[in-house]
């Protein structure tokens, strides 16, 4: 078994493509109209395709239970860039979680809750910066010590 793509059902398929190109970067690699491939594997569908595929009259948008993670190594200006979109709404304004990796959550035009963090690789290049021990980034990132330094020689 292996997992190919994540699909996620869209209202408006051109506004969807312009916003992951946009927001996330992201690109067409296949276009067959009412489904459309964009680089990383992820897969929109159009929501009446969608409602014929599973048989069903409606869809439901907005449910909290799920997000598709992205990672960005230009975290800062990622956030300086989405912070000027007017089309950005925030699930949470940015935040750091407990072992120091910066994330946001936003959602996309249909309300699917997307999360973009810096890669923890970048946490512990921004400790090592700041200038924590190997010892001290392993203990505050919860992470082992061979992490650690795998990332910094």
């Amino acid at each position: 078994m292996n997992l190919k793509s994540t699909l996620l059902v869209v209202k408006d398929m051109n506004a969807a493509k312009a916003f992951y190109a946009e927001v996330l970067g992201l690109s067409v690699e296949q276009d067959f109209g009412a489904n459309v491939t964009l680089t990383g594997g992820l897969s929109l569908q159009t929501e009446d395709s969608w409602k014929e595929f599973i048989s069903a009259d409606s869809v439901t948008f907005g449910g909290l239970d799920s997000e598709i993670y992205f990672e960005e190594e230009q975290y800062d200006d990622f956030l300086e860039r989405i912070f000027s979109l007017p089309q950005i709404s925030f699930v949470h304004p940015p935040l750091e979680h407990r072992w120091g990796q910066r994330v946001c959550r936003i959602y996309d035009l249909d309300c699917h809750i997307l999360e973009i963090a810096e890669p923890l690789s970048a946490v512990i290049r921004r400790f090592a910066g700041e200038g924590m021990s190997f010892e001290e980034i392993s203990k505050r990132m919860d992470i082992p010590l061979a992490m650690v330094t795998g990332e910094l020689q």
